[in-house]
């Protein structure tokens, strides 16, 4: 998650639907939504991304963010099954959009099993951590290791709290985000102690993001190659931070398109390929 990103796909935001009763958003300017997105597009591809877009979903306002329907492994796409019922139909859309652009697909979620792409980190080829929540369960978890296996593949299971409940959004990747390969940033109150013990065994660092700050997405940080890293902006304290440890900071603002659905930079791209 902290190599090069070289192909991302994103998916342009609708302004069609039910953003506060469906989504449990808090409600966004719509003319906003677009240009917002438009601006994190341009910025993508400013640092060296080719970005594919998706067209938009008219009323799955959460469709936005294409980090949740599947897994990206290099083995190939893994579309999961997503347990917000209004999100139940996105992965089947997100493998049509795989199949137009030719990525391939490992394998895909069946009944019992539920799981977001949020709640999934990659230390590294080898190893992947998946948050075990409201979002993702233990069925899940099962399939995506049964999968990843054959190829030697270390899936690492975490409990998440329950924090707000079953109607919140909180990811793994709400409390973790990758910087580099020996740095990330860490919201430290809800981080699994288990988690926290792998990252320091494995010799990663991590700087600490506030309760503040994580509610405005100062933890859900998109690296786009090692020490250089997209952040919502509104977050000086964590980007004070990460700059003083040389991280390169480019601000992303997405007050309404992101912060106002719970969502961050990361939530809002599918990685399909970053290079070894």
């Amino acid at each position: 998650m902290v190599s090069q990103l070289s192909h991302v796909l994103v998916r342009t935001p609708t302004t069609v639907g039910k953003f506060v009763e469906d989504g449990h958003w808090r409600q966004p300017d719509l003319a906003a939504l677009l240009t917002e997105h438009e601006a994190f597009v341009q910025l993508l591809a400013s640092l060296g991304c080719q970005v594919h877009t998706a067209a938009p979903l008219e009323g799955l306002v959460d469709s936005v963010y294409m980090h949740d329907p599947m897994i990206m492994t290099p083995h190939g796409a893994i579309l999961l099954r997503m347990a917000k019922p209004i999100r139940s139909t996105e992965p089947k859309n997100f493998g049509d959009d795989l199949v137009r652009l030719g990525v391939p697909i490992l394998g895909a979620l069946t009944a019992p099993a539920h799981a977001d792409g949020g709640d999934k980190v990659w230390l590294d080829a080898k190893t992947l951590l998946v948050g075990h929540g409201y979002r993702t369960n233990a069925a899940g978890i099962e399939q995506i290791r049964a999968l990843l296996t054959p190829f030697g593949v270390t899936v690492h299971a975490f409990d998440l709290p329950h924090f707000m409940g079953r109607d919140a959004v909180l990811h793994l990747m709400s409390v973790i985000s990758p910087i580099s390969h020996d740095l990330a940033v860490v919201y430290e109150t809800l981080a699994p102690v288990r988690m926290l013990e792998l990252l320091e065994s494995r010799g990663i660092s991590w700087l600490t993001v506030s309760e503040s700050e994580m509610l405005t997405q100062g933890g859900n940080i998109l690296t786009i190659r090692p020490n250089v890293v997209v952040l919502a902006a509104g977050n000086p304290e964590i980007e004070a931070k990460l700059r003083a440890k040389n991280v390169e900071v480019h601000l992303f603002h997405g007050e309404n398109v992101a912060v106002r659905g719970d969502g961050g930079p990361t939530c809002l791209t599918a990685p399909l390929q970053r290079l070894p």
